[in-house]
């Protein structure tokens, strides 16, 4: 199948303008052998050339886009060459389009196309073509593929997609600095004519800048854009296409360029003089004003420090961050009487100076802050202000004059002062002041060994106005006179062995004095009047305030003596000089031939006055040693003697005595306890009864004996007959006793005495049983068997006539 032409290769339609072209060669029915050679033969008529293989030769057409007729648009037409005419063979496409956009002739292969088409929406259809028997509809031939174009014209104008734009450039920046770079699109086809060649330039702005032509870069067109005059420009730039041509399209994008700043302004002082006003009795540190100078940049450049050019011995100027303001402040104490007013000159630097820009001046301003001193009523000032040290002499008399404190006061009218110690500070009153003149005076004899320096405080107030008070410290310094004798520095002992050598250094002794002469100590040794005549030892003095002692001769005898005292007299160098004798005590020992000492007798010949202090130590130790054992044996003592007393009373009370046998006799007293019996009536609780003991509560033949006494007791208790209800008044006084004392447990004694038997004459002797019978038998013979049952006997003797009537 092959594309049929009508007048040659192209169709032009001259009327309606629109171009209409097939690409696939010359538009020839031919037919190719498979051979590489390409045989062929010829067929009837000149032109015609026989086809081995018939095959698809085209495979695009054109259309124009945007046709705006009222009739289908011819595309063209598809035929092939199996086609004779005969109208049995018809053609279909298929593919983008087909059928909605384009339309075929099926008898005769024509196409149309029946919608407008746009490029810029769609640049080409792909479609299929197919040759049909008419009748039957099978394939006569593979489907062939084919593609129609659409033609571009010049009918979309350049768009600035990404605008409008927003740009900077630093100010002073020379013509031709780069700003930024624009870009506008062209939908059209860029392969096809100049529809798409877009060209910039600038409609508004154009005097401070320019647009290059062709790239769309913006640049500056003036050298002395200036921020602070204008910091910002609006350009409108507008894109052609047809490159510029008559008759091509535009758009155009607004374009903000932002001037960005530059350090090219120094600071400035809105005044050339700033005046404050601050108290003389400001603290250091203070805050006497504020400045600021101004910096037409912005950002970091207007980022300035501030000096002090002049007057920077009283005041200091800082910068605070936040505000850019400079704070004056006060460096040192002000003084109204000294001066009054102040210039401090304050410049103001730029932090960030751009070395590009140094010609255009100086960037640094200068002002003048004066500052006024008011006036305050100020406590008195000690002169000098840091306190005084005077010097006194130890010897000085009480009344004595040791110094003169000054004060004054420093405002214009000149008060007169007082003065005073703090007596915190001098608590025993050695020293006095004049309150008019403050000459310090003695109050008390000193001692400079006792305290070398005495640390006062003076006060200093304004006499009409005690609340201005001052406060100077005074430190006095006591000078040594020579008023303690030397001492020898310890109680010193010295041993020798009996065989020293003449000559033989026996100790060397050194001595302290409480004195601190200004000129150093120097002391003097010799052997006191009293050892002048002394020739066991010899005394050497060494210079350096120590002394030798050396033995004179040989041939020493502990047996003889054994200690010798060696007085020896220490002077010292004055004024006055002093003097005082201290003792050496050197004890003969015997040694061994090496000269190590083995033992030394302690018994002296000649005894001192008083006993040495290790002798006073073992003798007051031996005496609290023998205290400790009187205190301890008597602790004892008393311990033993209260755990028999608990005994005792422990056997009274809580013991349980039984008597079931007769024992051995009244000489029997190994077979029973016989405590019992003699304690009956012995009763501590009723000794230690708030109303004394009572004598009615006690059996009668207790009370006759107590009574009676001796032998006539014993005969009266036992004629006295047995009255019980005695003893249940007894019983019952101590029930209540024991019932009201609630500190202790009770405490229940029960004795019991077994029956003995019927053969005995005397029945039971139980006490309890007797209180219970009539019994008028007679046991007046019970005295009869001994001291043991005289007891026994009173309990059962006859009473009287008197009482049984009672």
């Amino acid at each position: 199948m092959a594309p049929f032409w009508t007048a040659g290769a192209c169709r032009l339609l001259a009327a309606m303008g629109l171009l209409n072209c097939c690409s696939f060669g010359w538009c020839e029915a031919s037919r190719t052998s498979g051979s590489v050679s390409g045989e062929s033969r010829q067929e009837q008529g000149p032109s015609s050339l026989e086809r081995v293989k018939r095959g698809w030769v085209w495979n695009q057409f054109f259309v124009v886009e945007e046709y705006t007729g009222t009739e289908p648009l011819y595309v063209g037409k598809i035929h092939t060459d199996s086609d004779e005419g005969e109208g049995n063979i018809k053609y279909t496409i298929s593919g983008e389009g087909a059928g909605s956009i384009f339309i075929i002739d099926e008898l005769t292969g024509d196409i149309h196309a029946t919608e407008r088409l746009d490029r810029e929406e769609k640049a080409f259809y792909t479609l299929r073509a197919q040759a049909r028997v008419l009748l039957s509809n099978d394939p006569l031939e593979p489907e062939s593929e084919f593609v129609i174009k659409v033609q571009d014209i010049n009918d979309s104008e350049p768009k600035f997609l990404e605008g409008p734009y927003i740009g900077s450039v630093a100010e002073l920046s020379p013509i031709g600095t780069s700003v930024m770079k624009v870009t506008a699109s062209d939908a059209d086809d860029p392969t096809y004519g100049s529809s798409a060649r877009v060209v910039y330039s600038v409609l508004d702005g154009e005097k401070f800048f320019t647009v290059d032509r062709n790239t769309g870069i913006i640049m500056t067109a003036v050298a002395d854009l200036d921020r602070e005059t204008q910091d910002r420009y609006e350009l409108v730039v507008k894109a052609t296409d047809m490159a510029g041509q008559l008759g091509g399209l535009s758009g155009s994008t607004t374009v903000t360029i932002v001037i960005t700043d530059v350090n090219d302004n120094p600071p400035r002082f809105p005044q050339k003089m700033y005046q404050f006003s601050v108290s003389e009795g400001a603290a250091v540190g203070t805050p006497v004003g504020r400045v600021i100078a101004t910096d037409a940049d912005m950002g970091d450049n207007t980022d300035m420090s501030y000096l002090i050019k002049e007057g920077g011995e009283l005041f200091k100027v800082t910068t605070d961050v936040d505000t850019q303001e400079a704070v004056v402040t006060i460096k040192k104490a002000l003084d109204f009487e000294t001066k009054r007013t102040h210039n401090v000159v304050v410049e103001a630097v730029n932090k960030h100076v751009d070395p590009r820009f140094v010609d255009l001046g100086s960037f640094r301003d200068q002002t003048i802050v004066r500052v006024s001193v008011s006036d305050i009523d100020e406590p008195p000032i000690f002169l000098p202000a840091e306190g005084s040290i005077m010097e006194v002499q130890e010897d000085a008399k009480v009344g004595a004059l040791v110094g003169i404190v000054t004060a004054r006061d420093p405002d214009v009218k000149n008060k007169p002062v007082r003065f005073s110690i703090d007596r915190s500070t001098d608590q025993d009153m050695i020293f006095y002041i004049d309150p008019d003149s403050g000459a310090i005076t003695l109050g008390k004899i000193l001692d400079r060994e006792t305290a070398g320096w005495h640390n006062i405080t003076v006060k200093a107030v304004e006499a009409d106005n005690h609340t201005m008070t001052s406060h100077s410290a005074v430190s006095i310094r006591i000078l040594d006179v020579n008023d303690n004798p030397p001492e020898l520095a310890t109680p010193y002992e010295a041993s020798i062995c009996e065989d020293a050598k003449p000559g033989q250094l026996i100790h060397t002794i050194s001595v302290v004095d409480r004195d601190e002469p200004q000129t150093g100590h120097r002391f003097y040794f010799t052997l006191a009047p009293e050892a002048s005549s002394n020739r066991h030892f010899t005394l050497w003095d060494v210079k350096d305030n120590t002394a030798g002692i050396r033995t004179q001769r040989s041939g020493f005898n502990r047996h003889e003596q054994n200690v010798y005292f060696l007085p020896i007299l220490v002077v010292d160098s004055g004024p006055p000089s002093l003097s005082s004798t201290g003792t050496l005590t050197i004890h003969v020992c015997g040694c061994d031939p090496e000269g190590a000492i083995q033992s030394c007798n302690a018994t002296a010949y000649v005894m001192s006055a008083a006993l040495s202090p290790g002798a006073l130590i073992a003798l007051l130790v031996c005496m609290l040693i023998l205290i400790v054992l009187v205190l301890l044996i008597l602790t004892l003592k008393r311990h033993r003697k209260g755990q028999r007393m608990a005994e005792d009373e422990e056997d009274m009370r809580d013991n349980v005595i039984k008597y079931n046998d007769e024992g051995g006799g009244e000489q029997d007293t190994q077979a029973y306890d016989m405590s019992a019996l003699r304690n009956l009536y012995d009763f501590p609780e009723a000794k230690s009864c708030d109303s004394g003991p009572d004598i009615r509560s006690l059996p009668q033949w207790i009370q006759a004996n107590r009574v009676a006494g001796g032998a006539e007791g014993a005969a009266a208790a036992a004629a006295a007959t047995a009255d019980f209800s005695l003893f249940k008044g007894y019983i019952r006084k101590k029930v209540e006793q024991a019932d009201a004392d609630l500190s202790v447990p009770p405490y229940d004694s029960f004795q019991t005495y077994a029956f003995e038997g019927n053969s005995s004459p005397a029945l039971s002797l139980s006490s309890i049983h007797t209180l219970s019978t009539t019994s008028e038998q007679d046991f007046s013979y019970l005295s009869d068997w001994g001291p043991r049952f005289r007891q026994l006997a009173g309990y059962y003797a006859p009473g009287k006539p008197e009482e049984e009537g009672s």
